[in-house]
């Protein structure tokens, strides 16, 4: 009885899950066919300001997809424990981690979407490691994998 009971919490929870990540995956073809790469330029102000001091424009659906995120629940203002609690000190780090994840991790794929989505707010060079490391691609793509494990596939 109690597996059965574990089974359908599961569910359930997938089914919260699936509810906040649903309008995410309309980024999924964006940031699968921009993984790997820096989707910013630098602005300096070009001929008419020189000595300018340079900072980064950031593609618009990056954008959006940043804002989009920030209003979801997967924001963990503890996602700085996950790091702690695994180690998880590089890129190679957190893609380790994300491949590992089931249901039961979701909190670790949150934690890892958190340290890029608003880390990015203020260190900007994050966002930039996030699509250039492909772990806003990766991230998404397991949460997609595991809510459709629990439920039925999701249409993108």
């Amino acid at each position: 009885m109690t597996g059965e009971m574990d089974k359908k919490y599961l569910q359930e929870l997938s089914a919260k899950y699936k509810e906040e990540l649903t309008p995410l995956l309309r980024y999924m073809y964006w940031l699968e066919q921009n993984a790997g790469k820096d989707t910013s330029t630098q602005y300096d102000g070009g001929d008419n300001a020189p000595g300018t001091m340079k900072f980064p424009i950031f593609d618009n659906t990056l954008i959006s997809f940043v804002k989009e995120e920030d209003k979801t629940s997967f924001m963990d203002r503890n996602y700085v424990y996950v790091y702690s609690r695994l180690g998880l000190k590089t890129p190679m780090d957190e893609k380790r981690a994300i491949e590992k994840a089931t249901i039961q991790e979701w909190n670790v794929l949150c934690g890892i979407l958190t340290r890029y989505v608003r880390g990015g707010m203020t260190q900007s060079y994050l966002w930039r490691q996030g699509m250039s490391e492909s772990i806003f691609y990766l991230v998404i793509l397991k949460m997609k994998e595991i809510v459709e494990y629990w439920d039925k596939p999701l249409i993108v």
